[in-house]
């Protein structure tokens, strides 16, 4: 009977010894944003990963450049139906209007009506290019207009970039603008080096894969820049949030920006990966398997995009706030100390940082006092006090006048 009353009996869970109630699993504390991960003191991860990235990205710039679609770099383009004309057959066409084929661009494009070839070469002259449009509407049976002729000059490329680099450069001012007036400029000047960052990257993500840069890839990446400002406001707001909750205490910036950013992280993940589905989706199912070619180039610049921006909002944006702020008179003589563990686990949770200071040296003493089954056991959880929680000792008491 005791054998059967042992096996239906339910084992018990772990309790928290911060809390004192059950404990959740990770994906629980995850969810709930009661994490305790110690993103301060991993911060040189974070950075040391985006100064190879970026240092990849600067030496692919200056060595293997960008490849820049024909609307930046001027030239010619012919879209043919590609039903009875091969690439190879292409390239020996060019090769006889005096092109060098080997050196086109070719692209086999896949759609609703059917499959083309996008063939894209050098500035030509215009009886060349009429020449080759003849000869390709005669290689892949079709009538000559029925091939698609396009001409670009380089220098409308050129003024499409100026225009980027000029939004861009508006964008970033008022941007640091509204976060110095709504927060503080040093937030801006975080936000602003994480999205220079987010941008750096994902231009480098295209040099080093030879990704085509297109007006479609320019208007993608002025669009994730929102995104991860967006991002980093979330952070911020709440960094500012917890300033002013332990305005009052001595505590170490450090511990602010830990606690801001395990309360928000589920909200950054949620909105990363509600964000990264939909663009997915035109990546995979829009360009890939339904064939629209022309998604491609957004997408994957978005793609890129969203995930450098949620990466800086937590890696890039907040470090470098809190190395900002350790300056500052009030956080300097705590700079190299920051809660970790079952301390910043309660700092998470509401706990107070002067209890979480003054517990650690008085823990065991008042668990001897105060619980007689933890006498002796250092590793009992600390029990907190009034006396414990104060930051400096009580004032004595006046006598009344009788």
């Amino acid at each position: 009977m005791d054998d059967v009353l042992n096996d239906l009996t339910v084992p018990a869970r772990a309790v928290d010894p911060v809390t004192g109630h059950e404990r959740r699993s990770a994906a629980g504390r995850l969810y709930h944003g009661e994490t305790a991960i110690d993103f301060h003191g991993r911060r040189w991860w974070g950075l040391g990963l985006s100064i190879t990235l970026i240092l990849i990205s600067i030496g692919s710039l200056l060595t293997r450049g960008l490849n820049l679609g024909l609307d930046f770099k001027g030239g010619v383009a012919w879209e043919v139906d590609a039903t009875h004309l091969t690439e190879d057959q292409a390239r020996a066409v060019l090769d006889a209007n005096g092109i060098k084929g080997n050196e086109a661009k070719i692209v086999q494009r896949s759609g609703t009506s059917g499959s083309t070839l996008f063939i894209q070469v050098g500035d030509q002259p215009d009886a060349t290019r009429q020449a080759v449009q003849k000869t390709l509407a005669t290689a892949a049976q079709v009538d000559a207009d029925k091939v698609s002729s396009t001409s670009v000059s380089s220098t409308w490329g050129k003024a499409i970039t100026d225009k980027a680099i000029r939004a861009l450069v508006i964008f970033l001012l008022l941007v640091a603008a509204f976060i110095s007036w709504r927060l503080e400029w040093k937030m801006a000047a975080a936000a602003i080096v994480a999205m220079l960052h987010d941008v750096l990257v994902s231009v480098g993500v295209y040099s080093v894969f030879g990704f085509e840069v297109t007006p479609a890839t320019v208007v993608a990446f002025l669009t994730i820049l929102g995104f991860s400002l967006y991002d980093t406001i979330v952070v911020f707001d709440k960094v500012k949030e917890n300033t002013a909750r332990y305005g009052g205490t001595r505590m170490p910036y450090a511990d602010v920006s830990n606690v801001s950013m395990n309360q928000v992280l589920m909200r950054s993940l949620n909105t990363s990966i509600a964000a990264v589905l939909p663009v997915l989706s035109l990546l995979v199912l829009g360009a890939g398997v339904l064939g629209a070619v022309t998604l491609r180039e957004f997408a994957l610049a978005l793609l890129v995009g969203l995930l450098t921006g949620s990466y800086s909002s937590i890696f890039i944006a907040t470090p470098l706030l809190t190395m900002l702020k350790e300056r500052e008179a009030r956080y300097a003589p705590f700079r190299d100390h920051h809660a970790t563990g079952a301390d910043l686990e309660r700092l998470v949770l509401g706990g107070s940082p002067a209890g979480r200071r003054d517990v650690r040296r008085t823990a065991p003493v008042i668990a001897a006092a105060t619980n007689p089954f933890v006498a002796g056991d250092r590793s009992a959880p600390a029990i907190e006090t009034p006396e414990t929680l104060l930051t400096h000792p009580p004032r004595p008491r006046k006598k009344k006048r009788r």
